[in-house]
């Protein structure tokens, strides 16, 4: 049995030896904080109609309804302002409180999955102008994604375009859901803009919601709505894998993000399985599938695995690959995952830099 976490103890041990980078942070805009960064047209478009997203629900979040903002109690900042929000506040309660030497925001505004492509192209620009004006520019620490609209790949190239150049951003931000599955030749400009700037994809749980989450219909339950997100994930990597896209970009780097990891080992070993007797079908596949897993794809911790049996969780690592793993909070929201007690196995310290610290310099564009 493993000895009992000192929280205390594992946070100073790794305060003191190298910072950690965290890749999934979510800011969240206060009031009116994107009209300033809105065209005349688009400020006024929104007052008078709205944002038209892809969810059956206008002013919410969709069914079932979930705790306010998604996040943690204690989270929201002293003067009452939506979690993540105030730059300060989630400097305190994160950045210094874990020595945080990079963290990637994750903004998860729906800009980019309304059903309007022009509003989606205009918020998304907003929202990448709120993001670096209000929060990397006063905390140099924090790195923005670039926020596109992804079922406009003209449109998209232009916004990665636009923004190539400018340091305070460090990944393409992807949803998990999309209008078709995610290796189809309608979203290759986006993957042959981002290698041609040096850039990966982050592919966030969530996005456009077209259909029901779950195959067999609407769920009842938040707990079964919030699982799917998973299967999104599983989804989107054998789409990645059997469209051809990493034989075509070979130096794609996809990392995903607040989708688990437990899947990644069963996924490659099915795919593998269906590949040898159906090749003929996908001939142009150079590789088993399971080894796009282990060259092309990397996975955020959050939310971690937690079996019964901790040391079955190194086992997964084992089976992943220690260089695939990076580390994410979730920060403001509910299942926040402490760095020092995410996981209940004992790391050697060369195992806990790799996934708190190296693995996401390999795969972020930090300049």
């Amino acid at each position: 049995m493993n000895a009992p976490v000192d929280v205390a103890q594992h946070r100073a041990e790794a305060n003191s030896k190298y910072g950690i980078i965290d890749c999934d942070i979510h800011p969240f805009p206060k009031p009116g904080a994107l009209n300033k960064y809105l065209s005349a047209r688009w400020r006024k478009h929104i007052a008078e109609y709205g944002q038209f997203t892809t969810g059956p629900y206008a002013a919410r979040g969709t069914y079932p309804r979930f705790q306010p903002f998604l996040s943690r109690r204690d989270s929201f900042p002293p003067d009452g302002s939506p979690p993540g929000s105030d730059v300060d506040f989630l400097r305190e309660q994160l950045l210094d409180a874990y020595n945080i030497t990079y963290g990637v925001l994750e903004p998860l505004l729906g800009g980019n999955s309304s059903r309007n492509l022009d509003a989606a192209a205009a918020l998304s620009s907003a929202m990448n102008d709120w993001q670096v004006a209000e929060f990397v520019d006063p905390e140099p620490r924090l790195r923005g994604s670039i926020l596109i609209a992804a079922d406009d790949p003209k449109a998209a190239v232009a916004e990665i375009e636009k923004r190539a150049a400018d340091w305070r951003f460090c990944q393409i931000q992807l949803g998990s859901k999309t209008s078709e599955p995610i290796g189809r030749r309608r979203y290759w400009p986006i993957f042959e803009a981002a290698l041609k700037h040096g850039y990966s994809i982050g592919l966030h749980v969530g996005g456009t919601q077209s259909s029901a989450p779950s195959a067999g219909g609407w769920p009842q339950f938040y707990a079964e709505e919030h699982h799917t997100l998973t299967h999104s994930m599983m989804n989107q990597t054998t789409s990645l894998i059997l469209e051809g896209v990493f034989d075509v970009f070979p130096d794609l780097k996809i990392v995903m993000i607040e989708g688990g990891f437990g899947w990644v080992p069963q996924l490659g070993w099915r795919l593998d399985a269906h590949w040898s007797k159906m090749r003929s079908e996908v001939p142009d596949l150079k590789r088993k599938p399971s080894e796009y897993l282990k060259t092309n794809l990397w996975y955020a911790t959050q939310p971690v695995e937690e079996p019964e049996q901790p040391d079955d969780l190194r086992q997964v690592f084992e089976w992943i690959g220690w260089d695939r793993v990076v580390y994410s909070s979730d920060y403001p929201h509910w299942d926040f995952d402490d760095p020092h007690t995410a996981w209940r196995f004992q790391m050697t310290e060369v195992e806990k830099r790799q996934v708190l610290h190296d693995n996401a310099l390999a795969v972020y564009s930090f300049k």
